[in-house]
């Protein structure tokens, strides 16, 4: 790969990538997007089958393009990954696919990105790999029997990957409550384990939801900023340390209609079979670990981040290295700014920062 000096580049081609790169072109500012996957939107395809999302489409646009399904649809995985293909095209951004960044540091004025088929000098760092990268999974998981069949939410695909019989959830976030729900509509025991986050006050596709929804857009988008007291503190709740935020209105009474058994935390292994916090063993034939995703920016040799690993950053400005920036950060400027619906504005004020600095 070609090591001249490059103006900008992204790392990352999910929804944060893209839209920085849309910014950055209306502002004539040169860039580059380095993705790992083997095509843009391929890390939304290795969704679940059942994923959909809980904003309908006239909420799921990137900036310069609607998304084109009903407005009032619900986007599964794959429509959103088509959309994000789409999206790369219509604009014809420089994407380099397959291309996995291994190591990023800083060397006088510029920034040297090691990759899987070169070095790339750049002015400036957009890092948009987003802070969730490999997945959390107790220690005390390798206890359990072998013939237990174990895996993390991100390999899940179809129950079909699952044997019959009962099956733990570990983790009662959405996407445990979610897979749960998936694992007894296909005829499973299913417990799900952890604790409770709460739940949005509307349930979707109802007359409440498309109500409400509006007003819950502005509040994630507008209102909880860190621009305010209300913010700050939501942010510091919900990801400091980094915790579980509400499911979707209406979880908990699905989740009851379907059977699933809501248990206390797994606090470990018993006999080869796991263990509930108040002492309860589960006999059951499956484990499914939604138990979140560990941040590793240990690729990054510089020294810009946290306790819990997150950069120190100012609205995606990395102050203390100037030309390094990062998106798609939880609550980088308000609840939406990780999802599609907010991505946008945060995108706008990173580019609208890059070019005045090379102004």
């Amino acid at each position: 790969m070609n090591n001249s000096p490059l103006m900008t580049v992204i790392i990352g081609g999910g929804q944060a990538g893209l839209a920085t790169a849309y910014h950055l072109t209306r502002r004539d500012v040169p860039c580059v997007i380095l993705d790992e996957n083997e095509k843009v939107g391929a890390a939304w395809r290795k969704r679940w089958e059942s994923l959909r999302l809980f904003t309908p489409g006239r909420y799921d646009s990137l900036p310069g393009m609607t998304y084109p399904g009903p407005p009032a649809s619900y986007p599964g995985k794959d429509d959103i990954a088509n959309y994000l293909e789409a999206y790369a095209s219509a604009f014809g951004f420089s994407v380099k696919t397959s291309v996995k960044v291994v190591r990023l540091k800083a060397e006088g004025d510029y920034y040297i990105i090691e990759t899987n088929d070169g070095l790339i000098t750049a002015n400036n760092v957009v890092v948009a790999t987003g802070p969730f990268h490999h997945p959390r999974i107790p220690e005390y998981a390798d206890k359990l029997k072998r013939n237990i069949v174990r895996i993390h939410s991100s390999e899940y695909q179809t129950p079909s990957q699952i044997p019959d019989g009962p099956v733990l959830i570990a983790g009662a976030g959405q996407s445990g409550a979610e897979i749960g729900l998936d694992m007894a509509y296909n005829n499973h025991k299913v417990y799900l384990s952890g604790r409770n986050p709460g739940e949005e006050p509307t349930v979707r596709g109802t007359f409440y939801d498309r109500l409400f929804t509006p007003v819950m857009v502005f509040a994630a988008t507008k209102l909880f900023n860190i621009a305010n007291p209300l913010g700050r503190k939501l942010r510091k709740q919900f990801f400091y340390p980094p915790r579980g935020i509400p499911r979707a209105g209406g979880t908990t009474k699905r989740l009851r209609q379907a059977g699933v058994e809501c248990v206390g935390r797994t606090a470990g292994i018993n006999g080869g079979y796991p263990q509930l916090e108040d002492g309860r063993v589960l006999k059951v034939n499956a484990v499914i670990w939604c138990t979140g995703f560990v941040t590793d920016y240990s690729w990054i040799e510089l020294p810009i981040f946290d306790e819990y690993g997150f950069p120190a950053h100012n609205r995606g400005v990395v102050n203390a290295h100037p030309g390094l920036y990062f998106i798609g950060m939880p609550f980088q400027r308000t609840l939406s700014s990780s999802l599609i619906v907010g991505v946008g504005k945060d995108a706008d004020y990173i580019a609208g920062y890059i070019a005045s600095r090379m102004r």
